[in-house]
């Protein structure tokens, strides 16, 4: 279901499942996690096999879930959320950089995780869309946190609300991918080049949620640690 391939300064984490749309089982979420937390690359590149990126949760699992709750077991849909919550924490916080190459449809779930990722790169045959209140859900991965701070307010409520499937240019342009190319993998090899430590800092500076203050303290504190890490090389930076 996940497979993982080490490729020089970029580890490559396929969802591979083509013929589910790469829909992921509580087992297959567990891997993700792991894959990407174990990288000791300093850029990840997740995709999916085949002609989507990922349909998001195995409707078969949430059957299952719904079985269970029918019969009186209201207790058995948290663990399910919570797990798609932790995945998706997980590539958020993990020390490599995560580039999320979108080839072909990106729903629920599968939209969710790629929000959790640093990068989101579209190919021109990429689409999107948040379905779940056609049918009554919604996205609990961490979704209804991480899309309006992507996209904004008004396009999250847009997406959420009509379910509708939105293109990789219109993507684009609310901001819920940042580049539309045709090898979105190429764009993780670039950042490869770049400094890992200098990265890592990076994404937790920008993606840090706490105060003014604390922020600044933190930027601080990683500047400093960076200066080291570098400075002979620096002594030498004539601009």
């Amino acid at each position: 279901m996940i497979r993982v391939e080490d490729d020089g300064g970029v580890r490559v984490v396929t969802l591979d499942r083509p013929g589910r749309r790469n829909a992921l089982t509580p087992d297959g979420l567990e891997a993700l996690s792991e894959a990407v937390t174990g990288a000791d690359a300093p850029v990840v590149y997740l995709h999916g096999a085949g002609e989507a990126f990922c349909a998001g949760a195995d409707r078969s699992v949430v059957a299952d879930v719904a079985a269970d709750v029918a019969d009186g077991d209201e207790g058995a849909v948290e663990p399910f959320v919570r797990l798609g919550q932790a995945t998706a924490d997980a590539i958020e916080s993990a020390q490599a950089v995560v580039v999320a190459g979108i080839d072909g449809p990106a729903r629920g779930g599968g939209v969710e995780l790629a929000l959790a990722c640093d990068l989101r790169v579209a190919t021109p045959a990429a689409t999107f869309a948040e379905p779940g209140a056609t049918f009554g859900l919604f996205g609990a991965w961490g979704g209804t946190v991480r899309l309006p701070e992507v996209v904004g307010l008004g396009d999250a409520l847009d997406l959420s609300l009509s379910g509708r499937v939105v293109d990789a240019k219109a993507a684009l342009r609310m901001g819920l991918v940042s580049r539309v190319v045709e090898d979105p993998r190429a764009v993780a090899e670039e950042l490869a080049d770049n400094d890992a430590l200098a990265m890592t800092h990076l994404k937790r500076r920008l993606r840090d949620r706490g105060s003014k203050a604390a922020r600044e303290d933190a930027e601080v504190a990683a500047f400093q640690e960076l200066v080291s890490a570098h400075a002979a090389e620096l002594r030498e930076f004539d601009g």
